[in-house]
């Protein structure tokens, strides 16, 4: 065991969640961030880049480097969701311009020279649709050798969002997703299932909004954002959503996790981009008669100790 910060690599799609779980990892002692990569999904790509800046002012992160990535996932066109996110993917704050700007190579290279200039193993936290992660995955194989493991945000065992069965960072760029599958490293899937659980109190929430730091006021404002759907609710829990797959891997002990195979449904139609998570303790009919399949093995999130995170992240954010 060492007491070494563990080096992360975030690739985002800085929205508010995304915002959350930045304000995290800055400032989590036992959290490293080496760099963030940035890919279109909340909002346009560009737009992610200027959120994903914003933040990292806020937090503090001083020259962590930030890389523009894809704008568009493999396939599909992009279909961003400033419907929940605002229209700057921010929830419309007004925040300022950032001061500083993204480095002069794209994400993929980033995220090689990162990972492999590491003197320790990386932790690849995607909490975006995975297209930067397929890029990387095909263009430059080799920097699997360094990876410790991927803990992406993403997938659903029972319901999506995205669709009845798909959620959204899966949905945007399924072919990048079962890219992600293949890449031969741990890989722990945190999805829809613990995502929407890990809500901040509502008298938590308000703390944060009356907070004398721009760091804490900026948190505050973020989780009291509500999509249209739970706009009346004057006194809101808020979700951390993305921010649990970090807290996940600042305290892995919080997190339920059974390896399962995991496959991504690439079908046109209705189950295109669900995670195919097979739970069952025996071979079924399909198998008897076709031979069993080869499928990755991934640590599916099944549980969470809600209390745990929110309390981690509330004390981490602000500093206590």
């Amino acid at each position: 065991m060492t007491d070494q910060p563990i080096p992360v690599i975030m690739d985002c799609d800085t929205g508010i969640d995304d915002a959350l779980a930045l304000l995290f990892a800055v400032r989590h002692p036992g959290l490293d961030l080496r760099a963030v990569t940035c890919v279109a999904g909340n909002t346009d790509v560009d737009g992610v880049v200027r959120n994903t800046l914003t933040v990292l002012e806020h937090a503090g992160a001083g020259d962590v480097p930030v890389a523009r990535g894809a704008e568009r996932p493999l396939i599909e066109p992009v279909r961003v969701a400033r419907h929940v996110h605002g229209e700057d993917g921010m929830g419309d704050l007004g925040l300022p311009a950032p001061a500083r700007r993204a480095v002069d190579v794209d994400a993929v290279t980033l995220l090689r020279r990162e990972i492999l200039a590491s003197p320790r193993p990386v932790t690849l936290i995607p909490t975006a649709p995975l297209t930067n992660i397929a890029l990387l995955l095909r263009t430059h194989p080799e920097v699997t050798r360094n990876l410790e493991r991927i803990v992406f945000m993403g997938g659903a065992v029972t319901t999506g969002n995205a669709t009845p069965v798909a959620e959204f960072n899966v949905w945007h760029d399924p072919e990048a997703a079962a890219v992600l599958l293949t890449a031969g490293v741990p890989i722990t899937m945190y999805g829809l299932d613990v995502f929407k659980r890990v809500l901040v109190p509502a008298a938590d929430v308000q703390r944060l909004r009356a907070g004398a730091e721009p760091r804490l006021r900026l948190a505050g404002e973020l989780l009291a954002h509500r999509d249209p759907a739970t706009s009346g609710d004057p006194t809101p829990t808020g979700g951390l959503g993305d921010a649990g797959a970090v807290c996940a891997v600042a305290d892995p002990d919080g997190l339920t996790t059974e390896l399962l195979p995991v496959e991504v449904s690439l079908a046109p139609g209705p189950t295109r981009g669900q995670t195919v998570v097979d739970r069952r303790p025996h071979p079924g009919e399909a198998e008897i008669h076709h031979g069993t399949r080869e499928q990755p093995l991934v640590d599916v999130a099944l549980d969470v100790d809600v209390e745990r995170y929110v309390k981690l992240w509330l004390e981490t954010v602000e500093g206590i």
